[in-house]
C-alpha cells in the first residue's frame, strides 16, 4: 500500500509557468501563466467598477439641472489636499493610501525595466517585450489608476478603489510567492524568476507593503448611513483590518479596566450605527412586524431573510475554520513521517509543516474568532429586535382576565365584574427597580382620530357568531386543538409576555450559530474527517464510519429521555416560581398573618420536587456524556481493529496519532451535536411561541381590521353628525372575542361578562357626566368601551361606538397606575412642565400637603406600584396627571373611592368646579353619588346585568333606582366641610431632601472578583465536610484524566512495535484488549466524578434555597418596601436556576479543566524536561492575559446584567398600565424610551462580546506558539522516536488548546456565565447580598408564648412611635458619612398609648387611605384558606358574613362560589369585590384581634352597611375589631372611636362622650355632615349597648 498522503505530497509539484527560461511551461499558450492570473482579476475588477458607475452616470444626467442650480449655494471651496483628505476620512488613511500609490508606481517601472534589462542582456529569445510583460505593464497602469482613484477619487469612490487595487496586489503577492518562495520549501523544485535577480526581492518587498502591509493597518472610513442622527463612531467602526481580525481597537477599554477599580457605562465605547435599535427596526420590521407583513410563513423564513447576510459569514467562516483544522493532522502526519524515516527529508521540507501547523492554527483561531464576532454580534440584534417587536405588539394587545378559560371550568368560574386591563395586567407583572430618567410619556394623544372600532369577523353587522361554540359537534370541537391552545395560552397573557422575552428569549441567544453547525459545519466536518481517515487507514475508515452510524441511535434514544426530564424539570421548576412569586407579591400579607414558616414550608416543599427533578436530568446527562465518550472510541477500536487485524496493515505512530486528532475532532463534532439539537429544539418551539404571539394574540379592535373583511365598512358606520360626539349606539361589548354569551342554560360553558347598550348613549360634550350604579354593575367597563379596550359587537347596521380623540384623551384607573419614578414625573408624564399650571393641579388635587410630608416633596419617588403612597395619593397623582394634561376628554375611574370625605369634597369643590377643568368633558365613574350630583349635567345609572337602567339628569335616575335614592339618601351624611388649612412647608436643605426622596436603593455591585464569602456559599455546602468532598472529587478527577493519557501514551506504544516487530509478531489481541480495558477504566473514573459531583450540588443548592428564602421571609417591611419585588424574585428565580445548572457546571468543568490541563503539561514536561520553562511561561502569559480581562469583563458583565433590568422594569410598567398608555396615546413616547434602554443594554453587549473575542484571540495566539515551539524542538533537536514524538505533540496541543478554556472558566466561575435579565450582580453575589439584608427580631425560647396565646383580645399600646423608614447603614459607611447622608423617615405616629379591651369595637378616623386586598392565583377557596385547614361550611360563613352574598343570586350562573377561579391579584373581580374576599380571608383566621384597613372603601354604601351588620353580630364576644374608616357610618356604633391628627391621638373615647365635647373634632364632623340625628343615634346606640 502506498504511503498516506502521497496525494498531498504531489500537489507542490504541479508545473509552474513562467515568462522566462527557468521553468518550462506546460503550455505555450501564455494566457494560463501564472503571471497572467491577476490580469483576469482585474477584468474583473473593471466589470465590477463600470457596471454601477454607468448607472449612476446615467441618473445623474437626468437629475443635472437639479444638481447645477443647488452647486451655485455651494460653501466657498476647500484647498485640494484638504477635500482630498475629507474624501478618504482623515490624514492617516490619505497618507496610507499615498504610499500605497507610490509603491504601485515603482512595481510599474520595475514592469519595465526588467523586460529591458533582461533584453539588454540577451536573456531573451524574443523581443524585449513578451505578451505576459505587456499584461504585467498593463496592470500596473490600471492598478496606478486605481491606487490615483483610492488617494485623491470622490468620496463614493475611494473605498471600492481601494478595495480593489488591494485585493488585486495580494493576489499577485500571493503568485510570486507561489513562484520564488514556495519552492525554497521543497528539496527539487527552483524558483521561477530568479533570473530577476536583486530586482525580483524588490518587487516583492513592495508588493508586500502594499498588497499586505497597508490593507492590514490602514485604517477604514465609516460613511453613516444615516448622517442625521450625528452618532459617535465605535472604534471598530474605523479600525484596521488587522486591529479589526485581532480586536486591538479594543485594548485602550481593557488598560483603562486595568488602571480603574470599575468600569461604569459612561466608559464604554459607544454603539455602532448599525446596532442601533432604531436602525435595526428600520432594517427589520417591515418582515417581522405582523402589522407591516402579513405573511403567514413561518417566522424562521422571515429571520433567515432578515439576517441572510449575517447568516452567510457564519456559513463561510465555519468552512474555512474546519478546512483550517486540517492542517494538524496533516502536519503532525507527515512530521512522524519524516521521524519514522530515520529524518531523511522527502519532497517538502520539515520545516514546511511546523510552518503549516502554526499557520493552520493561527488561521482557524482567526476564522472562529471572526465567526464569534459575527455569531455576537447577531445574537445582540435578535434579542434587541424580538424584545422589541413583543413590546410594540403588546401595546397593540387585548389584555384579558388570567382565568381559567377551558370547558371543564365551573359554571361559577368568574363573576360578571370584571377588571381593567391596568388591573389584570398589573398582576403577575413586576417592574424593575431602575429610575426612569428618560421621563414617561408625552400628551401626543392623537395616535388616532377617534376610538371609532370595528368588530371581529365573528360578530359581523347581521350578529352573525354571536353565539357560543357550544352547539357544534364533540367532533368539531376536537378538530380544533389549535383554537383550545390559543384559548389556554390567553390564561396568563402577561406572564408569556414577560416569558416571551426572558427565557424564550434567551433560546434565541446561540441560535445562528447552532443552526449553521447542524446544516454547515458539522456535515462539512464529519465529510473531511472520514475522507482524511479513508487517505491514511484506507476502506478500515468506513468500517469506523459504519460504526458510527450503528451507535447514533444510543444518544438519540438517552435524549429523547433527557428532554422528557427537562420537561418535568421545567414544570416542577415553574411551579416552584410560580409560588415565589405569588409569595412575594403578597409577601406583606405572609408577614401579617404569620405565615412566614408554612410558605418557607411550602418552598420546601417545591424545592425538593425540583431537585429530583434536577437530579434525574443531570444522571441522564451523565448517560449521554458517556454515550459522547464511548461512540468516538466505538469508532477509532473498531477502524483500528479492521486495520491491524483484517487488512493487516502497520498502525504506525504518523497513522495512529494523526488518526487521533480526526477522531478527537469527531468526537467533540458528535458531542456538539447532541447538545445542540435539543437545543434547537427549544428555540424551536420558543420561535413558535413567539409567532403565536405575533399571529395569534388577540388584539384590541382598532388594530384587528386586517383580519376583519367587514372592518372598514364598520368603521364608517358613524354617521356624519355623530362624528364629534362621545357615544355608543345599539352595541353589546365583550372581554375578548371568545367570551360571547352562552345561549344554552346551565350549559358548562362560563357566562362571561357582556356590556350591552341597547338604544343610543352620547355624552355631553363640555360637561361632567357621572356613570353610577352597584358594585360589578359594569361602570369600568362603559369606559374600556369608550377607550376600544373591549370587544365591540354591533346590533345593527346603525351601531357605532366614538370616541374623538383628536383633542387628546386623558384616563385616570380605578386602581391607580403610577410609574417608579418622581412624583413630579408622574404628574406632567413626558408634557412640558408649566410651574404654575403644576402648582394648580397640586392645589385641586389636594396634594400640596402631602407633598410637605415627604422630605424631597414632589422629587419623592414613588417606588414600584407606588409603595410609598397610600391608595388614596395615589389616586389624587393619577388625578392629577389627567388634570395636568392638556386632553379635551377625561375619563376617570372612581377617582373618590380611596379619599375620605374631606378630601372628596375638596377634589370635587377645587378641582371638578375648578378653572382647568372648564369646558373640558368629564367622564367619572363615582359611588359618590351624592357629593358629585352637584356638579353632574349628565347621568347614566348602570343595572346589575350590565345594561343601562337610566340616563338623563340624577332625578331621573333616582326615580327609576329605589336602591341608589337609598343610598344617596345615606350618602348624604357623609358629606362634610373641606380640610383644614395646612401648614406651609419647612424650608430643608434641598439635597439632604431629594437624597430622602429616593427610596428604591440602588443594587450593591462590588469591584473587583467574586468574593471568598459568594463562593464558600456555594461549594462549602457541598458536604457537612467540605474539605474531604473535595480532596475526593479533585482525586477522582486525576486518577480520571491520568487513564486518558494511559490510553494516549499505549497507542503510541502499540504503534512502536512495528518498528522493532514484524507486522506478524505484533500481538494485535493483546494490545487492544488493554486498550479496551483502559477506555473501560476511564469511563467508570469519569462516571463517578460526575455521579459524586452531582449529590454534593444537589445539597448545595438545596441548602442555599434554603437560606435564601428564610432570609427574605424574615427581613423587614421596610426592606420590602425599598426593595422592589422583581429584584427579590429574581434572586428566588433565576439566580437559583442559574445556580442549579450554570454555576454547578462551571464549577464542575473548571476543575475539570485545570486538573486535564496540569497533567498535559505534566506529560510534556515528563518526554521533553526542558519544555517545563515554556510551560511554566505559557501558563502565565495566559494568567496575566486573563486577569487583565477579568477586570474589564467584570466591571462589563455587571453592567451587562445591570442594563437589562431597566428594560423590563420599562417593559413591566407599560404592560401594567397599557390601558393609560393607550388612552393617553403615549405609545411612541413608550417606544421611544424602549429604544434608548435595549440601545443601552446592546452597548454593554457588543462591549462584553468584544472582550471575549480579545483575550481569546491571545491566549490562543500563545498556545499555538508554545505546540509550534515543541513541534521544532522534537523535530530538529531532541532524538525521541516517532510514536514518543506523537504523543508529547498530542498533549502539547491538548494544552495549547485548552488554556483559553481554563482562563473563561474561571471567568465563568466568577461571573457565573449569565446575563439575567433583573439586577444588577453575578448570582452567587446577589444571594450572599440577600442572606445579609436586615432581619427582624428571631423568636427565642424564652419568647415562645404558650399554645393557648392570645387567650383574649386585650390590647394595650404605650408610647408608641412609628415612622415609614429607619436606618439603613452600608456595612461599609463609617458613622460620620452615614450621618451626614442619610436621614430617618419622619414620624407618623408619635408616642402614642391606649388600651382595649377584649371584644371592644374600636373605630379610628385618620389621614386618606385605602386596604390592598391581596388575592393569589387558584380558586376561592385557596385564597381562603391556603392551607387547607377549614371546612367549606366555614367559608361559606365567612364570606356570608363579609357580605359576598347580598351582591349575587343564588341562581346566577355567574356568581362566585369557593370554586370560581381567581386570576393573580384578583384581577377578573372588581376592587369591591376583592374587597369583600380579603375582608372574608380575615374572618376565616378567627383571630382575637381583626384589623380592617379602609376594607369596604370601594364598596357601595348598602353592601357596607350589610357587612357592618354582620360584623357585629356574628363575630364572637372576645374578638377585638379595630376599624379604620373614612365613612362615619361605618364606624359611629362603634365601642370607642380614635381619631389622629398628625401621627398623634387627639380624641379617644366612646361616641356618646365625644360627641358631648362641643369644641372636639368628632363633634365637628358629625355637626357638619348631612346627617346628625341619624349619627347621634348611632352614637346613643352604641353607648347603650
Amino acid at each position: 500500500m502506498s504511503r498516506p498522503l502521497d496525494w498531498l505530497r504531489q500537489v507542490p509539484q504541479l508545473p509552474l509557468t513562467a515568462s522566462g527560461l527557468t521553468i518550462a511551461s506546460v503550455s505555450q499558450s501564455p494566457w494560463i501563466d501564472s503571471l497572467v492570473m491577476p490580469a483576469y482579476c482585474a477584468v474583473l475588477s473593471v466589470t465590477l467598477l463600470l457596471t454601477p458607475a454607468v448607472g449612476n452616470a446615467l441618473r445623474k444626467r437626468k437629475s443635472s439641472d437639479g444638481i447645477l442650480e443647488s452647486s451655485a449655494q455651494a460653501p466657498p471651496p476647500l484647498s485640494f489636499l484638504r477635500r482630498r483628505v475629507e474624501s478618504v476620512g482623515s490624514v492617516t488613511i490619505f497618507l496610507y493610501r499615498l504610499l500605497q500609490l507610490l509603491s504601485v508606481l515603482a512595481l510599474l517601472v520595475l514592469s519595465v525595466i526588467v523586460p529591458l534589462r533582461d533584453a539588454s542582456q540577451h536573456t531573451r529569445i524574443v523581443g524585449p517585450f513578451s505578451a505576459i510583460d505587456i499584461v504585467q505593464t498593463v496592470l500596473y497602469v490600471y492598478l496606478a489608476i486605481l491606487s490615483s482613484l483610492a488617494a485623491f477619487g470622490r468620496a463614493k469612490v475611494v473605498f471600492r478603489a481601494f478595495v480593489h487595487v488591494s485585493l488585486i496586489l495580494s493576489v499577485v503577492w500571493g503568485v510570486y510567492m507561489y513562484r520564488d518562495v514556495w519552492p525554497s520549501a521543497t528539496v527539487d523544485l527552483a524558483m521561477a524568476d530568479a533570473s530577476e535577480g536583486a530586482l525580483l526581492w524588490a518587487k516583492i518587498g513592495l508588493l508586500s507593503f502594499c498588497g499586505v502591509f497597508i490593507p492590514l493597518f490602514c485604517p477604514r472610513n465609516y460613511v453613516p448611513v444615516y448622517p442625521e442622527d450625528k452618532l459617535e463612531l465605535h472604534p471598530e467602526q474605523t479600525a484596521s483590518l488587522l486591529s479589526l481580525l485581532t480586536y486591538i481597537y479594543v485594548e485602550p477599554l481593557i488598560w483603562l479596566a486595568w488602571r480603574l477599580p470599575r468600569l461604569t457605562y459612561e466608559m464604554l465605547p459607544p454603539l455602532p450605527e448599525y446596532d442601533h435599535l432604531k436602525n435595526l427596526v428600520r432594517r427589520t420590521f417591515p418582515r417581522l412586524d405582523p402589522m407591516q407583513n402579513k405573511s403567514r410563513r413561518h417566522l424562521a423564513l422571515d429571520f433567515i431573510s432578515v439576517f441572510r447576510i449575517e447568516l452567510l459569514n457564519l456559513a463561510a467562516m465555519s468552512i474555512t475554520a474546519v478546512l483550517a483544522a486540517f492542517a494538524a493532522p496533516i502536519s503532525i502526519n507527515q512530521l512522524l513521517s519524516y521521524l519514522e524515516s530515520d529524518r531523511q527529508e522527502t519532497h517538502v521540507r520539515p520545516w514546511f509543516w511546523i510552518a503549516l501547523f502554526f499557520f493552520g492554527r493561527v488561521f482557524k483561531d482567526i476564522s472562529d474568532q471572526w465567526f464569534m464576532y459575527h455569531q455576537s454580534r447577531l445574537s445582540v440584534r435578535i434579542q434587541a429586535i424580538i424584545t422589541e417587536l413583543v413590546f410594540e405588539h403588546a401595546l397593540r394587545v387585548r389584555m384579558k382576565a388570567e382565568t381559567s378559560d377551558t370547558s371543564a371550568a365551573t359554571p361559577s368560574a368568574v363573576s360578571t365584574a370584571v377588571a381593567t386591563p391596568d388591573n389584570a395586567s398589573q398582576t403577575g407583572t413586576d417592574q424593575g427597580d431602575e429610575d426612569s430618567t428618560e421621563g414617561t410619556a408625552d400628551h401626543s394623544a392623537t395616535a388616532s382620530s377617534s376610538t371609532a372600532v370595528p368588530p371581529s369577523a365573528a360578530s359581523s353587522i347581521k350578529g352573525k357568531g354571536k353565539a357560543s361554540s357550544e352547539n357544534e359537534s364533540p367532533a368539531k370541537k376536537e378538530a380544533e386543538p389549535a383554537k383550545a391552545d390559543e384559548k389556554r395560552g390567553n390564561k396568563h397573557l402577561v406572564g408569556k409576555i414577560n416569558n416571551l422575552v426572558s427565557s424564550d428569549l434567551s433560546n434565541f441567544e446561540n441560535l445562528g450559530m447552532f443552526t449553521v453547525f447542524i446544516t454547515i459545519e458539522s456535515p462539512f466536518q464529519v465529510m473531511l474527517c472520514i475522507l482524511f481517515l479513508y487517505q491514511i487507514l484506507g476502506w478500515s475508515a468506513l468500517v469506523g464510519f459504519a460504526a458510527m452510524i450503528a451507535t447514533l441511535p444510543l444518544p438519540g434514544y438517552v435524549t429523547k429521555h433527557i428532554q422528557g426530564a427537562q420537561r418535568e424539570k421545567m414544570k416542577r421548576t415553574d411551579a416552584r416560581v410560580q409560588t415565589v412569586t405569588e409569595m412575594m407579591n403578597v409577601i406583606r400579607m405572609v408577614k401579617l398573618f404569620g405565615w412566614e414558616p408554612r410558605m418557607a414550608a411550602q418552598l420546601d416543599k417545591k424545592r425538593e420536587e425540583e431537585l429530583v427533578a434536577v437530579r434525574r436530568s443531570k444522571l441522564l446527562n451523565l448517560s449521554i456524556n458517556m454515550c459522547n465518550y464511548m461512540i468516538p472510541v466505538v469508532i477509532m477500536l473498531s477502524t483500528f481493529f479492521t486495520y491491524t487485524v483484517i487488512m493487516k496493515q502497520e498502525l504506525t505512530a504518523s497513522r495512529v496519532f494523526s488518526a487521533m486528532s480526526v477522531f478527537d475532532m469527531l468526537r467533540i463534532d458528535l458531542q456538539a451535536s447532541f447538545y445542540i439539537i435539543p437545543q434547537l429544539v427549544q428555540a424551536k418551539v420558543s420561535l413558535e411561541r413567539l409567532s403565536d404571539f405575533l399571529r395569534n394574540t388577540e388584539l384590541i379592535d382598532e388594530f384587528d381590521t386586517d383580519k376583519d373583511p367587514e372592518a372598514a365598512e364598520i368603521l364608517s358606520n358613524v354617521a356624519p353628525e355623530f362624528k364629534d360626539a362621545i357615544g355608543i349606539r345599539h352595541a353589546s361589548f365583550t372581554w375578548s372575542k371568545d367570551s360571547a354569551p352562552s345561549q344554552t342554560p346551565g350549559g358548562t360553558r362560563r357566562r362571561a361578562f357582556v356590556l350591552s347598550v341597547d338604544e343610543e348613549l352620547i355624552f355631553q360634550k363640555g360637561k361632567i357626566n357621572l356613570i353610577i350604579g352597584a358594585t360589578g354593575a359594569g361602570k369600568t367597563s362603559l369606559l374600556m368601551a369608550l377607550l376600544g379596550e373591549m370587544h365591540y359587537i354591533p346590533a345593527g347596521p346603525d351601531s357605532f361606538v366614538n370616541l374623538p380623540r383628536e383633542g387628546g384623551v386623558a384616563y385616570a384607573a380605578q386602581e391607580s397606575w403610577v410609574q417608579n419614578d418622581t412624583i413630579r414625573n408622574n404628574i406632567i408624564f413626558g408634557a412640558p412642565y408649566d410651574e404654575v399650571r403644576y402648582n394648580q393641579v397640586l392645589e385641586q388635587c389636594a396634594l400640596k400637603r402631602d407633598l410637605t410630608l415627604f422630605d424631597a416633596g414632589d422629587q419623592t419617588e414613588v417606588g414600584e406600584k407606588g409603595i410609598t403612597l397610600s391608595g388614596g395619593q395615589k389616586a389624587r397623582i393619577t388625578l392629577a396627571r389627567a388634570v395636568y394634561s392638556s386632553a379635551e376628554v377625561l375619563l376617570l375611574d372612581d377617582i373618590l373611592a380611596a379619599l375620605d370625605v374631606h378630601t372628596s369634597k375638596w377634589i370635587v369643590d377645587k378641582c371638578l368646579k375648578g378653572e382647568l377643568l372648564q369646558g373640558r368633558t368629564i367622564i367619572l365613574v363615582t359611588h359618590n353619588v351624592a357629593m358629585v350630583s352637584p356638579v353632574a349635567d349628565f347621568v347614566v345609572d348602570m343595572g346589575s346585568d350590565g345594561r343601562i337602567l337610566s340616563q338623563g339628569s340624577l332625578a331621573s335616575a333616582l326615580e327609576r333606582d329605589s336602591k341608589l335614592f337609598k343610598e344617596v339618601k345615606e350618602e348624604r351624611a357623609e358629606i362634610e366641610k373641606a380640610e383644614q388649612e395646612i401648614a406651609p412647608e419647612k424650608p430643608e436643605d434641598t439635597e439632604a431632601k431629594q437624597s430622602a426622596g429616593k427610596l428604591v436603593v440602588a443594587e450593591e455591585m462590588e469591584d473587583g472578583h467574586v468574593g471568598w464569602s459568594a463562593l464558600k456559599l456555594y461549594i462549602g455546602n457541598m458536604s457537612k465536610r467540605p474539605v474531604l468532598f473535595w480532596l475526593i472529587y479533585m482525586c477522582g478527577h486525576i486518577t480520571r484524566h491520568m487513564i486518558s493519557n494511559i490510553q494516549t501514551w499505549y497507542l503510541g506504544y502499540w504503534a512502536s512495535q512495528y518498528e522493532t516487530h514484524a507486522t506478524g509478531e505484533v500481538q494485535v489481541g493483546h494490545y487492544l484488549t488493554m486498550y479496551t480495558l483502559l477506555v473501560a477504566a476511564g469511563m467508570v473514573a469519569s462516571a463517578f466524578c460526575v455521579f459524586y459531583y452531582v449529590f454534593g450540588s444537589i445539597r448545595s443548592a438545596r441548602i442555599v434555597h434554603q437560606r435564601l428564602v428564610t432570609s427574605v421571609l424574615g427581613t423587614t417591611l421596610r426592606w420590602l418596601d425599598k426593595t422592589p419585588t422583581a429584584r427579590i424574585i429574581a434572586r428566588c428565580t433565576e439566580d437559583i436556576q442559574t445556580l442549579d445548572n450554570r454555576i454547578a457546571r462551571a464549577t464542575e468543568v473548571l476543575v475539570e479543566m485545570v486538573v486535564y490541563t496540569l497533567l498535559k503539561m505534566f506529560a510534556v514536561i515528563l518526554f521533553s524536561p526542558i519544555f517545563i520553562f515554556p510551560a511554566i511561561m505559557v501558563a502565565v502569559a495566559g494568567g496575566v492575559c486573563g486577569n487583565v480581562f477579568m477586570k474589564a469583563q467584570l466591571s462589563v458583565k455587571r453592567e451587562m446584567s445591570n442594563s437589562k433590568a431597566p428594560v423590563l422594569s420599562h417593559f413591566g410598567a407599560a404592560i401594567g398600565g397599557i390601558t393609560s398608555v393607550r388612552a393617553y396615546g403615549a405609545q411612541e413616547a413608550f417606544k421611544r424610551i424602549s429604544y434608548t434602554r435595549i440601545d443601552r443594554c446592546t452597548r454593554v453587549s457588543v462591549t462584553h462580546q468584544n472582550l471575549n473575542r480579545w483575550v481569546t484571540a491571545r491566549i490562543d495566539l500563545v498556545g499555538t506558539f508554545f505546540a509550534t515551539s515543541l513541534a521544532i524542538y522534537l523535530t530538529y533537536i531532541s532524538k525521541m522516536s516517532a510514536s514518543d514524538t506523537g504523543f508529547s505533540l498530542n498533549m502539547a496541543t491538548a494544552f495549547s488548546t485548552i488554556i483559553f478554556q481554563v482562563i473563561r472558566m474561571f471567568n465563568e466561575f466568577e461571573i457565573a456565565g449569565t446575563i439575567t435579565l433583573r439586577g444588577s450582580n453575578v448570582p452567587l453575589e446577589r444571594i450572599q447580598q440577600y442572606l445579609c439584608i436586615e432581619q427582624e427580631p428571631k423568636n427565642t425560647p424564652e419568647g415562645v408564648p404558650p399554645a393557648y396565646w392570645p387567650a383574649s383580645g386585650n390590647l394595650s399600646v404605650e408610647k408608641l412611635s412609628a415612622r415609614y423608614s429607619e436606618v439603613c447603614r452600608h456595612p461599609r459607611a463609617t458613622r460620620a458619612s452615614y450621618s451626614q447622608n442619610v436621614q430617618d423617615g419622619p414620624k407618623v405616629l408619635q408616642d402614642i398609648s391606649f388600651e382595649v379591651a377584649s371584644g371592644e369595637r374600636i373605630g379610628i378616623v385618620g389621614r386618606t387611605g385605602s386596604g390592598k386586598p391581596e388575592l393569589l392565583s387558584g380558586t376561592l377557596r385557596q385564597n381562603l384558606d391556603p392551607f387547607s385547614e377549614h371546612d367549606d361550611a366555614v367559608l361559606n360563613d365567612a364570606l356570608r358574613s363579609a357580605g359576598l352574598f347580598n351582591l349575587q343570586n343564588e341562581e346566577d350562573q355567574s356568581r362566585i362560589t369557593l370554586d370560581t377561579e381567581i386570576a393573580g391579584g384578583g384581577a377578573n373581580l372588581s376592587v369591591g369585590q376583592r374587597q369583600i374576599l380579603a375582608l372574608a380571608r380575615a374572618i376565616v383566621r378567627r383571630s382575637k384581634l381583626l384589623i380592617l384597613d379602609e376594607a369596604t372603601s370601594a364598596i357601595d354604601y348598602e353592601t357596607d352597611s350589610i357587612i357592618q351588620t354582620s360584623l357585629r353580630t356574628e363575630l364572637g364576644k372576645d374578638v377585638t375589631l379595630l376599624t379604620v374608616a373614612h365613612r362615619l357610618q361605618t364606624i359611629m356604633d362603634a365601642d370607642k372611636i380614635m381619631v389622629l391628627d398628625a401621627g398623634r391621638i387627639v380624641e379617644f373615647g366612646r361616641p356618646s362622650e365625644l360627641l358631648k365635647n362641643e369644641k372636639g373634632m368628632l363633634r365637628a364632623l358629625v355637626d357638619e355632615s348631612g346627617d346628625r340625628e341619624k349619627l347621634y343615634a348611632m352614637a346613643a346606640g352604641a353607648s347603650a349597648s
